[in-house]
């Protein structure tokens, strides 16, 4: 598989795939005051389990993950069946939930919209206070809402800045070693300064700007600069002084005049290849970077505009269907995929974050000490999605049925600005938007 190609996968994990669908949810229509509880059943039988086609290796992992499952016992037999990941939440959000399966899989942000469309049902009486309480706490934060599990993922993400130390130690720029001495957004943009002097063509960054700003990379991706600025996409369910606030306003003036600054990376390969030393990206490009640079690879956090270093987190997630008959034995084979086992296989078939606390802390990769511990310290410091303090890093983007309409506007305006637009208009038009159509559906209010 080319770089390129591991990129956009990869990516996908954090919803970027997922962009026409999840515009597409907004259309959803309200939801209704019906029971969300699945029947309990007898804890035996046949389940039906649905899962989005990924790569070969992640297919190959929940593949195996229910073949030893039907072979370790007689009472449950699931059945699976993997569906195109490009069409995966189409379908789910288009199936009558009568027609769902006892477990789905669904990417994070997708997750309040199938609550208040009664496609869900809450967990946490069918899943063991084990597994519940193996959970990082980050991965809890996305799978919440009122105090109700509907949730859990086998693995989180998370954002920084890959360094070419090289590169780097060539112009003389000091770089952070962890969260705790991430630059400020004005030493991030010196650090720019000082790398173009040394850059034949002076575009010294990379923002995976080849992915496109309007897509769910331009909200995960660029999002947590709104947060670290001490700004918010919503607040209290309003756009309207949040998204377009005067702090999230010099946050995107700071990132447009970055542009120069960066390689449109139009092939994907703009830092693997040397030509920046700096890509603004997730733990997805960890395998391609570390092959491409090996030792010269550094990884940083995101600068601080203010409040804290912040970074985007949540991925896909398993849950159990609302109409689910048999949901004990749905919990019985959620407690088996998030088991050590299955979690480690997952992981190590696609790089990503273990989002249970006892793999996490054996990975190679993400454990104290290892290459990409610094995903896991931003992770251990979990904000929710509200209230977001300068002590807390990984934020959960907004719990709402609303968030395709928070995500597709919030985009929007972050690719006008990066195109020249003044951020105030940008965002000022995106509030409105947004604050309509929460307007034109009761706040999107979860029953």
């Amino acid at each position: 598989m080319s770089s390129t190609s591991r990129n956009v996968r990869r990516t996908a994990s954090t919803g970027l795939a997922l962009v026409l669908p999840l515009a597409a949810l907004a259309a959803c229509g309200g939801g209704g005051s019906t029971d969300t509880s699945a029947e309990a059943g007898s804890g035996k039988g046949t389940i039906s389990v649905w899962a989005h086609q990924g790569q070969k290796s992640e297919d190959t992992a929940i593949q195996n993950a229910v073949k030893s499952f039907n072979s370790s016992q007689k009472d449950i037999k699931v059945e699976l069946k993997l569906i195109p990941g490009n069409d995966y939440t189409k379908t789910i959000t288009t199936t009558d939930a009568s027609e769902l399966p006892d477990v789905m899989e669904f990417d994070g942000p997708t997750m309040a919209n199938f609550v208040y469309n009664q496609k869900l049902a809450p967990i946490d009486d069918y899943v063991s206070a084990k597994t519940l309480s193996n959970a990082t706490d980050a991965i809890k934060a996305q799978g919440e809402i009122d105090g109700k599990h509907y949730g859990l993922g086998q693995y989180d993400s998370g954002l920084g800045v890959y360094g070419n130390k090289k590169l780097l130690d060539a112009a003389g720029v000091k770089y952070p070693t962890s969260v705790d001495d991430a630059w400020t957004a004005d030493e991030f943009t010196a650090a720019l300064k000082a790398l173009k002097g040394k850059d034949s063509d002076g575009k010294v960054l990379d923002i995976q700007e080849n992915n496109g700003l309007t897509t769910e990379w331009g909200t995960y991706g660029f999002s947590p600069i709104v947060w670290s600025a001490g700004g918010s996409l919503l607040k209290d369910g309003k756009a309207k002084g949040a998204i377009d606030s005067p702090e999230t306003v010099s946050a995107l003036k700071t990132f447009q005049s970055w542009k120069s600054d960066v390689d449109p990376n139009t092939d994907g390969n703009a830092f693997a290849k040397g030509r920046v030393p700096l890509s603004w990206v997730g733990h997805w490009m960890y395998p391609a970077y570390s092959e491409a640079l090996g030792d010269d690879l550094v990884v940083l956090p995101q600068p601080d505009f203010g409040n804290g270093p912040k970074t985007g987190q949540g991925s896909w997630a398993w849950g159990i269907g609302a109409d689910s008959k048999n949901a004990k034995a749905a919990g019985t084979f959620l407690d088996t995929l998030l088991n050590d086992e299955n979690v480690a296989a997952m992981t190590t078939a696609n790089g990503a974050p273990p989002a249970t606390k006892s793999a996490l802390a054996a990975s190679d990769l993400y454990k104290q000490g290892g290459p990409l511990q610094l995903f896991s310290d931003q992770l251990a410091k979990p904000c929710g999605d509200t209230d977001i303090a300068k002590s807390c890093v990984a934020v959960t983007r907004p719990l709402t049925a609303g968030y395709p309409t928070v995500t597709a506007k919030f985009a929007e305006a972050l690719n006008s600005v990066y195109g020249g637009a003044d951020p105030k208009d940008a965002l000022s038009k995106a509030a409105k938007a947004i604050d309509q159509d929460f307007s034109d559906n009761a706040g999107y209010e979860i029953p």
